[in-house]
Formats: structure tokens, C-alpha cells, sequence
């Protein structure tokens, strides 16, 4: 195999907030992340993608920064940045961080410079007139609800911002603001980081500022969403910086199609490496996370092979910072909490592409136990809630919309022991971890055979010793309201199949697609099987996952 090192790779990221405390303030920092590299690399991860360490007033939890060549305090300082580098390296993992470019913080010295109209900063962001009456300049509504325009006393005009009002967008029209990225991107590369995150990346480039159509939830984002000029912005970065430095990129694309996917990767134009869409994690969803419809695998299956045969290599992940947890979105957190949390890390490990982990996935951490919005930290949910509010939707009814979709049911602390605190911090958490940290947690998995944290070890090898899952062909086998069948094909290798049982039934298999896999399966050892079985009988129990490779015809 001649694969770069980033298709070879397991990716593991941290929430640094939330991952490890140090130093009793209940806020995860760069020691903490040192002190648990032994048990990444035990994982068998190859590189970690850190969210926003930089300073920020914490708007929308870092991804609003303040200054992009230096470390938030309440993390640690560049010389603990540089340890970690050195630390992991030692071990074999790289670092990438996150690349947060569509928009700075309000109280970042660019701003504050270009609401001043101070040169060179003046038009360092999208500032308009208001209407003859005062009102904003368009009718754009943005990701956090509400309007996308926010009046400036001091500039006399508004500014554009498609997320808090507190993250002004940056002006890529304005050559100066593409040079300043370059050299924030050379700053980290300098100090031995192996590439970008780079967030909501296809938002970057506005060409109009016309009226937006269709319906209020981010209205106006046809005049922002991929545009022509993200793609020259994206060639320049890759030109002028990236490939002197062999970095690696994987950029945010939500709402993206599988066309622009590949425009986005394809290598030969000089882009991006991968990227994360959003389908896959939308299957229960009518419009928006908050409008539910009933799970089917068979729809899971049609978006997965969407992705996987139409671009040439996927990012692959089921949780992030932003999403639920997995076990609790499409899994069965409770009478099938183990095994439908192993099944997803089959899932993630045999699909084709580089996959991603979140920390906490890995013991099979579920969805926050909140009882109340007072809980949160997260403004995404306060601001929905109470825009759901405003029209009329009670409480009881916005708090379950909230409760199954928030953005926080990611981002309780890490849950590494049954100590209180979690292990995670001697002091009080900055957001409540989740009571039943008592019995999901690293220490209690760590050396039980059977735990969702040896399994996902085991996953994480055979993935790394299998060429056809390394590098196959994904096919499309089967699938219904509850099962998904596909097979890895690989020239020269055997062949892999992946049955999984994403229900509380059990799967008999039956019928011609069957016939064949089961002629070969049922005498051959399986791979992997989240139930322990060793021999494929042909039938899943629920929540069973089984990876079952073709017999190997004896040479004559």
C-alpha cells in the first residue's frame, strides 16, 4: 500500500473543554490532554483533531475567536501547545487543529479596528447601510435563528453574521483578509501540527448580498453555499501554503451535494483532502434536527452509498461536537446500551475512508441526562428554545425537541472513572456530567474483554490489518427498515461482508442477495461480532453486528 498517512490513520477529537482538567478549575486543558496520550495511543489512534484552543469570550464555546496565534489561558500556554506536539509525536499521533476562518469574534482586534474604520482593517468584514427605514440590509436569517444583520453604533452600519451576533463574518472578498489566514495557517504549521479542521468552510464566500428565497430557516444561503469564489480561496490556500507544508485539510460542508463534494476533494483540483457532510446523520429528520421522523436503515444505507461511491475517499464519523451521541440518535441506549454501541464502531471501522472518532465514543458515552434548558450552555439550543417559544410551542414540547438534538448532549465532560467528578476534574465541571459516569467510564472498560472500549481497540486493528477494508470498493448488499448488509471488494483480497441489525429484533436473512454471502459466511470465522460469536450462522439477533470474510480458496 502507498496510501497517505491520513487514509492509513484513526482520528480521535477532543472538545478540549470537556476532555481532561488539570488543574481542579472544572475546564479541560492542554496538561490534561498530555496526561491521557497513553490511552490514545492505546486506542490505536493516529492523529487528533483539537476544537478551539485559541482566546475567545465564549460566545459559541471558542469558535469565536479573539486571536488566532495564541492559546486561551484557561488552556495552558504555547509552550504547553508545543509539548503536546512533541508528546504525541512520540508516540506516533499527529495533531490538526481547528481552522475557524468564516468569522472572528466581535472582540478580536481586526473588529474592533474595522468598526473604527481604521486602515487597513476597514473592510475586513461585510459591513452595509441600513434600509430607508432603518432596516437590515437583506432578509437573511442565520444558523443560530433570527437575523443575520447586527447594528454597530461605533461604525454607524451593519455587520453580517450567519452565526452569533458576536462572530462577525470576515470579508474574503478583500485580498488582505486571505493573506492574514496564510500567515495564521503558517504560525501552526511552524510548530509541527499536521493540518486543519477547517469549520463551516463552504460558507466562506458570499457573492451577493441580494434578498434570500424559500424558507426562514437560513434564508439567503444560496448566495453563500459553495460559491465559485470558495474554490479559488481554497486553490490559493492550498498553493500558497498547504502543499509546501504536505498539510493535510478536512473542511465542515453542511448541506453540501455529493457533486460538490467532489469539486470540494477531488485532488486533482488542489482543494480539500476530505470532507464531513451531514446526510448520513440526518436520516431521522424531516427538514431540520428538530423535526423528527421515524429511523430506517434502508435510508441510511441509499445516503451511505451516496457518499461512499461518489467521492473518492470519505471522512467518516457518527459524532462530533455538534451531533448526538450515537448510541442515544440511532442506537438503543438502554436494553441495548453495549451492543448497539458496538455497533456502530463496526459501522464506522469497515466503511471506506478515514475514520473519525469523538471523545466518549469509544465507552459508548450516551446523551445528557438534563432535566431543564437552565442546564445548558449551549446558545444554539437557548436561541432555539426560545424561538420556539415566540411561536407558540410549550415547554414541555420545545424541551423534548431540545433534549434529543442539543448540541451539549456531546459536550458533558469526558467520563474516565466513577470518582467524583468523573475524573475529569476534582472541581466543579463548566457543564454537568452525566450521572451514569458511575457506570460508563474508561477505568471500568479499560481491562474488561467484553467492554465497548476493547472492542472498539479491536476494530481500530483490524481495520489497520485488512487491505480490502483499507482500501476496497464499498458494494451495497441489502437493506430495510432494520438491516444493512455491504460488502468490502478489494483486487487480490478477500472479499469482507458487514451485517448489521439496527433494531430490537432479531434479522433472519433470507431470500437471493442472502443465498451466496451465507455460503461462504457460515464456514468462515468471523471477523468481528459485537455479540462474541465466533461462526455466522446466518441470523442476527437485535443490535447484532457481524464482519465475516470469504473463505480463501486453497492454492492447487
Amino acid at each position: 500500500m502507498n496510501l497517505p498517512w491520513w487514509k492509513t490513520s484513526v482520528f480521535y477529537q477532543i472538545y478540549p473543554r470537556s476532555f481532561q482538567d488539570s488543574n481542579g478549575d472544572g475546564f479541560g486543558d492542554i496538561p490534561g490532554i498530555i496526561s491521557r496520550l497513553d490511552e490514545l495511543a492505546s486506542l490505536g489512534v493516529g492523529c487528533l483533531w483539537l476544537s478551539p484552543l485559541y482566546p475567545s469570550p465564549d460566545a459559541d464555546n471558542g469558535y469565536d475567536i479573539a486571536d488566532y496565534c495564541a492559546i486561551d489561558p484557561r488552556y495552558g500556554t504555547l509552550d504547553d501547545f508545543d509539548e503536546l506536539v512533541s508528546q504525541a509525536g512520540a508516540r506516533g499521533i499527529r495533531i490538526i487543529m481547528d481552522l475557524v476562518v468564516n468569522h472572528t469574534s466581535d472582540e478580536h482586534r481586526w473588529f474592533q479596528a474595522s468598526r473604527a474604520r481604521v486602515d487597513p482593517y476597514t473592510d475586513y468584514y461585510i459591513w452595509r447601510p441600513g434600509g430607508p427605514s432603518g432596516e437590515p440590509p437583506n432578509n437573511w436569517t442565520g444558523f443560530f435563528m433570527g437575523s443575520t444583520w447586527e447594528w454597530d453604533d461605533v461604525r454607524g452600519e451593519f455587520y453580517l453574521h450567519l452565526f452569533d451576533k458576536k462572530q462577525p463574518d470576515l470579508n474574503w472578498h478583500n485580498p488582505a483578509v486571505l493573506a492574514e489566514i496564510e500567515d495564521v495557517l503558517r504560525f501552526w504549521l511552524d510548530r509541527g501540527i499536521a493540518g486543519f479542521r477547517c469549520d463551516v468552510i463552504t460558507c466562506l464566500f458570499k457573492t451577493s448580498l441580494d434578498d434570500g428565497k424559500g424558507l426562514p430557516i437560513v434564508r439567503g444561503i444560496e448566495h453563500y453555499k459553495t460559491q465559485p469564489g470558495l474554490h479559488e480561496i481554497l486553490r490559493a490556500l492550498r498553493r500558497d501554503v498547504l502543499d509546501p507544508y504536505n498539510a493535510f485539510t478536512v473542511g465542515e460542508a453542511a448541506m453540501v451535494t455529493v457533486e460538490e463534494g467532489r469539486e470540494l476533494t477531488d485532488p486533482s483540483r488542489g482543494e480539500l483532502d476530505l470532507i464531513f457532510y451531514f446526510d448520513h446523520l440526518e436520516v431521522d429528520h424531516i427538514f431540520s434536527k428538530y423535526g423528527p421522523k421515524p429511523f430506517s436503515a434502508k435510508e441510511l444505507m441509499r445516503r451511505l452509498t451516496v457518499w461512499q461511491q461518489g467521492l473518492h475517499w470519505n471522512a467518516l464519523y457518527l459524532e462530533n461536537h455538534d451531533q448526538p451521541r450515537i448510541v442515544s440518535h440511532y442506537g438503543n441506549d438502554q436494553a441495548y446500551w453495549l451492543r448497539s454501541a458496538k455497533l456502530f464502531a463496526v459501522m464506522l471501522m469497515t466503511l471506506r475512508g478515514s475514520p473519525f472518532i469523538y471523545q466518549g465514543q469509544e465507552i459508548g458515552m450516551t446523551n445528557f441526562d438534563f432535566t431543564s434548558i437552565d442546564e445548558l450552555n449551549d446558545v444554539e439550543s437557548r436561541n432555539t428554545y426560545a424561538m420556539f417559544g415566540r411561536i407558540g410551542i410549550p415547554k414541555p414540547a420545545r424541551w423534548a425537541m431540545i433534549r434529543q438534538s442539543s448540541r451539549d448532549n456531546a459536550r458533558t465532560p469526558m467520563q474516565w472513572d466513577a470518582s467524583d467528578g468523573a475524573g475529569f476534574s476534582t472541581g466543579t465541571p463548566w457543564l454537568r456530567i452525566n450521572r451514569n459516569y458511575q457506570f460508563i467510564n474508561y477505568a471500568a472498560q479499560e481491562h474488561n474483554p467484553d467492554s465497548v472500549l476493547s472492542f472498539y481497540r479491536q476494530m481500530v486493528r483490524l481495520r489497520a490489518d485488512s487491505p480490502t477494508l483499507l482500501e476496497g470498493d464499498f458494494i451495497p448488499v441489502f437493506a430495510n427498515r432494520a438491516l444493512m448488509v455491504f460488502r468490502r471488494e478489494f483486487s487480490g483480497e478477500p472479499a469482507v461482508t458487514v451485517f448489521l441489525n439496527m433494531s430490537n429484533h432479531a434479522q433472519p436473512l433470507s431470500g437471493p442477495w442472502a443465498t451466496p454471502l451465507l455460503q461462504c459466511g457460515t464456514a468462515t470465522t468471523c471477523l468481528a461480532a459485537n455479540t462474541g460469536r465466533t461462526k455466522f450462522t446466518g441470523a442476527l439477533v437485535p443490535w447484532e453486528a457481524v464482519v465475516v470474510q470469504d473463505a480463501v480458496e486453497p492454492e492447487s
